[in-house]
């Protein structure tokens, strides 16, 4: 209550100026203070609650324990763990630059938001019996937090952005069969990645790629007075098919048959090459429409693209998200 009061406050620079509220303070304001604490401490605290009901609650508990599971999904969810490290630690930073936080202060206080966000599904994980607490997921959050600060102290702007994608996928009707019984592949999808399209976009391994977006205007040397668009990024993506299990194709149903499908169905990577656009380098005039593009800078645009494979294909996508 105290933060939503609090919005419709006026606050003022340091030379005494009324602030917009989408501008950044020019020293440390209170106020702004309180509200984006209290603003992320509520995201924060509902996040959890959600996240262990959605994916713990109904999950056997067990003692904290570690799990190595750096060989599972083909390393795709390693690559999400950097990316949602990366972007908690991006709207952390935004957020701590607004309330006036100096450069140095906000970074480290956005690295720590970025990194202990992820550290708390990694502590939800320890405690369950279905996985455990994860090193290498630790060291994948930690690099995409490092990644964001590494960028804002060299260059003073991110100029690779990481983002993702997804894209609607149809599920082979094959079954898979052992001793005469048959498991429909389309029913082992929906049982590991769910069947709503929310669900789908969060969790389906196989439809869902990672881009690292690369600004090519941001590198070039006489990049001011360059014709190249400042929005133009390319982007490197990666994805995985064929998956219908952590380390094989291979699950167990209630009578105790075990079907395994890696032969019919091979597990395989996909490494994309794609155009892109950095939607915080649009000329856009409106402050509340650039802040509204800007925050959905971690979705990779539908664009051309050209996919190659480790089942050894090469090919090229008119369009591709």
């Amino acid at each position: 209550m105290t933060a939503c009061i609090l919005f419709v406050l006026p606050i003022y620079s340091q030379n005494n100026q009324k602030l917009h509220f989408l501008e950044n303070a020019d020293t440390l304001h209170k106020q702004r203070l309180l509200i984006s604490a209290s603003t992320g401490f509520g995201i924060y605290a509902g996040t959890s609650v959600g996240l262990w009901q959605a994916w713990y609650q109904n999950n056997e508990i067990s003692e904290f324990h570690l799990f190595n599971d750096m060989n599972e999904w083909n390393q795709y969810d390693k690559a999400g763990h950097l990316m949602a490290a990366y972007g908690e630690t991006y709207f952390a930073y935004e957020g701590a630059k607004w309330t006036g936080m100096k450069k140095k202060q906000a970074l480290w206080t956005a690295f720590g938001v970025g990194a202990g966000i992820q550290a708390t599904i990694e502590v939800m994980d320890g405690f369950s019996k279905k996985w455990g607490f994860s090193i290498g997921d630790i060291a994948f959050n930690t690099a995409g937090s490092a990644i964001f600060v590494a960028q804002e102290y060299k260059w003073n702007e991110q100029r690779i952005v990481f983002k993702a994608s997804t894209n609607k996928f149809d599920y082979p009707t094959g079954f898979a069969e052992t001793n005469g019984v048959q498991y429909s592949i389309k029913r082992r999808a929906d049982e590991l990645y769910g069947t709503g399209t929310f669900e789908k976009f969060f969790k389906d391994y196989n439809q869902q790629n990672i881009w690292a977006s690369v600004n090519v205007w941001s590198f070039l040397k006489e990049r001011e007075s360059s014709k190249f668009p400042k929005w133009l990024n390319i982007s490197v993506g990666y994805g995985i098919g064929n998956v219908y299990g952590g380390f094989q194709n291979e699950w167990q149903d209630d009578q105790g048959n075990i079907f395994n499908i890696d032969n019919d169905y091979p597990r395989y990577r996909q490494y994309l090459l794609a155009f892109d656009i950095d939607t915080s380098k649009l000329n856009i005039k409106n402050r509340y429409l650039k802040t509204i593009v800007k925050s959905l800078n971690w979705i990779k645009i539908p664009s051309p693209a050209l996919e190659y494979n480790t089942l050894g294909q090469l090919k090229f996508h008119p369009i591709y998200w």
